[in-house]
């Protein structure tokens, strides 16, 4: 018997106030989906946001706001807060919910990503030979290679423990490449 082959895309954007989710499941011909369900918990939450048909239909494409996470209360729709940058669970089904499903571990990285462009924007090209640029550069070489690590670890390799520590540590030297005063 055929069955729904279940699979999401959550990329990596630019934009600190939305999670971008979109279906990407084979679902099978001889039988529609029904009673779809997306469940986002929200990093160092123990609960997680459920959202439904109608907002959740076959092929979704949806962009999720500190609002829809019940983290913003005020002035939804007018303003929009920044979700934080950590692990978020994230599982769809279908019915059977128990048994057809998918979860996948997400690491967003939209601040931290946000914090090395800033770095990068600020380095001077012209002292592209000076020893401290070459220096800086080689740190910022090393924060990407620790967050790619981190971002596998989380998404590829199921620790996220490991992974935290490297997106932690990448953060902690961003921090000291920009301290005006340390």
């Amino acid at each position: 018997m055929a069955k729904h082959s279940l699979s999401l895309e959550i990329p990596e954007i630019s934009n600190t106030c939305i999670l971008k989710i979109w279906d990407t499941s084979i679902y099978n011909t001889l039988s529609e989906p029904e009673c779809l369900l997306l469940e986002v918990t929200v990093p160092g939450f123990a609960y997680c946001n459920q959202f439904i048909q109608p907002t959740i239909e076959k092929g979704f494409n949806i962009n999720i706001t500190a609002c829809d996470l019940d983290l913003q209360t005020e002035e939804c729709g007018v303003d929009y807060h920044s979700l934080p940058d950590g692990i978020y669970i994230i599982k769809y089904s279908v019915s059977p919910n128990d048994y057809v499903y998918v979860e996948y571990n997400h690491l967003r990285m939209s601040k931290a990503i946000q914090k090395y462009n800033k770095i990068l924007c600020s380095l001077d090209t012209c002292d592209i030979i000076n020893d401290l640029i070459k220096n800086k550069i080689d740190k910022l070489q090393k924060v990407k290679m620790y967050l790619d690590a981190a971002k596998a670890k989380v998404e590829v390799c199921h620790k996220p423990e490991e992974g935290m520590e490297l997106y932690n540590h990448a953060n902690s030297i961003m921090d000291k490449l920009t301290c005006k005063n340390c």
